[in-house]
């Protein structure tokens, strides 16, 4: 067989998807230590590896992504090490025996938690050491250090695995959409750091869907001979009735092959949520792609100029807040998201909230972190617009990030400023945001926030103890209109309006059926509903959000209408005119609408709003 290099020096290389997501679909329980499935099923780890090959991957990587002493102490496995690393790369060879097929053993970081003590370098350069021998004792092919968040742990790893052996490795970097690591280093500094370090190929997997992989690759200069990698995420995983589930189709991630081999990419697979579907719909599109080497320039990335807006703090009364409930019935009332920063700059924000209480919105809403990405505190966001701009905030609550105690003491904390709408949540899970380190809390459900949030306007805490005093929250609910299963949800939905809640928000509607339909069975409930309604800015826009964005579909007719714009103006105005007529619907059967402003681009609501 050909050396690896070699044939990713000659052709683009296609790599397989997620052995681990593609375990748990086939039955391995969440909770369970995939990596001993290597021993328990071996025929199931076969049938992945068989799978894959089959699609056309042309290199598999072995079931051991997290197979260190550190991580398997955590299921008492500790003393199985080689054992089960040597196997995964046994398990492959057999699966694909007789075929043009790499192995590749998989190493992943060592996932360090608090409960772990400080360990020293010695003693984390040890525990990568007996990973990377097993695998290479069991006669892997190359080496993937892969979905690492901090520059310097991966470059322990590569150090370890130079000291052992010379065949090929291949160095993913789990990156934020924004370009930078956990440990502060952007992206292009990360790769050209790596590649003096002697990695052969240098990429991206784990945090990304196709769209920020394509540009973090944009980011890159590329010369002739430089071997990038990427495996793009299926999209943002949505956490529904106990499973993950990724959006992104393999006819998706098929049609984003020839933008990441424009982009310099060399070796191309999938991540989190790929199955071999996915591998398969990729197969045809680079066998048709002629292999000639990229080299670019990085593209400068646009930036959007900040105005600075002159801050002209006005003291605004701290009476109670005016009831946007009780707006309602007395006029059409128009509520609108604006998401508050990722940086510290509030200047363009709070340009936008004035924007906004010009053109007549009752209140912006302001989430909670939401896909699990860094923002300026949604609590911090709140203070500032009501003392600066004078406008309601109807602020959403994630339970992702706050144990019980913690909640409470923020619940406390608003009803003490007078602050009174909210919105109840239970937050996209951490792993899928821009920290993949973080951890999720998750003491409670919406439902049970929406029981605490009731309980705190009686007076009372979580264990029944006395407040002295109570608070007067309006207390908001989620629905998702664009469910596969439309009944199931409203089951959820009357669940949460009887543990409390008194209106509902409602996920982005695209398509004036569905809006209809939603109007048809929510109406009846008798509870104030603002339909949720975001306009598109373009067919790009559509796609991603269809793809990679957890709970909204967009129709297939209105995605082929904005794939035939000539540009992003067309596609806008298309955008615009159907958000008008979800929005007109709204307002009709509910007396409200949720207009939710996309990358802060607060001028395309300020249209809907009059």
């Amino acid at each position: 067989m050909a050396n690896f290099l070699d044939l990713l020096r000659e052709r683009v290389v296609l790599g397989d998807g997620a052995t681990g997501t593609y375990l748990y679909e086939l039955g391995v329980p969440l909770h369970h230590c995939l990596e001993e499935v290597n021993l328990t099923r071996p025929d199931l780890v076969a049938r992945v590896y068989q799978e894959y090959a089959d699609a056309g991957a042309q290199v598999i990587e072995t079931n051991s992504f997290g197979a260190n002493r550190l991580r398997l102490a955590r299921y008492g496995l500790e003393e199985k090490v080689t054992e089960i690393n040597a196997r995964s790369v046994q398990v492959a060879r057999e699966a694909v025996q007789g075929r043009e097929v790499f192995i590749g053993g998989s190493v992943g970081p060592l996932s360090l938690r608090p409960a772990d003590g400080e360990i020293s370098r010695d003693d984390r350069q040890a525990l990568f050491r007996e990973q990377i021998s097993a695998l290479l004792e069991g006669g892997c092919d190359l080496i993937f250090l892969e979905t690492f968040p901090a520059l310097d742990e991966l470059l322990l790893a590569l150090d370890v695995f130079r000291s052992l052996s010379k065949i090929p490795v291949v160095t993913s970097l789990a990156v934020s959409e924004e370009g930078r690591l956990i440990s502060g280093e952007t992206f292009p500094e990360a790769v050209k750091i790596l590649r003096t370090a002697g990695a052969d190929v240098v990429g991206i997997n784990g945090t990304c869907g196709p769209q920020a992989c394509l540009h973090l690759l944009s980011k890159l200069a590329v010369d002739e001979g430089d071997l990038l990698s990427v495996f793009p995420n299926a999209g943002k995983p949505e956490f529904y009735e106990g499973r993950f589930n990724y959006a992104a189709s393999a006819a998706y991630f098929a049609a984003t092959v020839p933008q990441l081999v424009a982009e310099g990419a060399r070796l191309i697979g999938g991540d989190y949520g790929t199955t071999p579907e996915h591998i398969a719909a990729m197969a045809p599109i680079l066998r048709a792609l002629k292999s000639a080497w990229v080299k670019k320039a990085a593209r400068a990335i646009s930036r959007p100029v900040v105005e600075t807006v002159e801050s002209k703090t006005t003291s605004i009364s701290r009476a109670e807040e005016v009831s946007i409930l009780e707006l309602m019935k007395t006029k059409p009332v128009s509520i609108v998201e604006l998401d508050s920063p990722k940086g510290l700059s509030m200047d363009k924000f709070l340009a936008g909230a004035r924007a906004l209480k010009e053109a007549g919105a009752a209140a912006i809403t302001l989430a909670d972190n939401s896909l699990a990405i860094l923002r300026v505190s949604n609590f911090a966001a709140a203070i500032r617009v009501r003392e600066e701009v004078g406008l309601t905030s109807l602020i959403h609550l994630a339970c992702r990030d706050r144990n019980l105690l913690g909640l409470q003491s923020e619940i406390m904390g608003l009803g003490t400023l007078g602050f009174r709408h909210v919105l109840a949540l239970t937050g996209d899970p951490a792993k899928v945001g821009d920290h993949p380190g973080a951890t999720s809390v998750y003491d409670l459900n919406s439902v049970g926030l929406i029981k605490l949030l009731t309980g705190m306007n009686r007076g009372v805490n979580a264990v029944g103890r006395p407040l002295n005093g109570q608070t007067k929250f309006l207390i908001g609910c989620a629905f998702n209109p664009n469910a596969l299963n439309f009944d199931s949800q409203l089951k959820k939905l009357e669940s949460k309006l009887a543990a409390g809640a008194q209106y509902v928000m409602t996920q982005p509607v695209f398509d004036l059926e569905l809006a209809c339909r939603t109007v048809a069975r929510l109406k009846p409930l008798g509870v104030p509903v603002f339909l949720g309604v975001m306009p598109l800015l373009s067919s790009r826009n559509a796609e991603f959000l269809h793809n990679e964005v957890p709970g909204i579909k967009i129709a297939d007719s209105l995605r082929e209408r904005l794939r035939g714009c000539s540009d992003d103006i067309s596609a806008t105005k298309i955008g615009l005119e159907v958000a008008r007529e979800v929005r007109d619907v709204a307002l009709e059967a509910f007396g409200g609408v949720y207009l939710i402003t996309p990358f802060l681009r607060y001028e395309v609501s300020v249209e809907l709003l009059g």
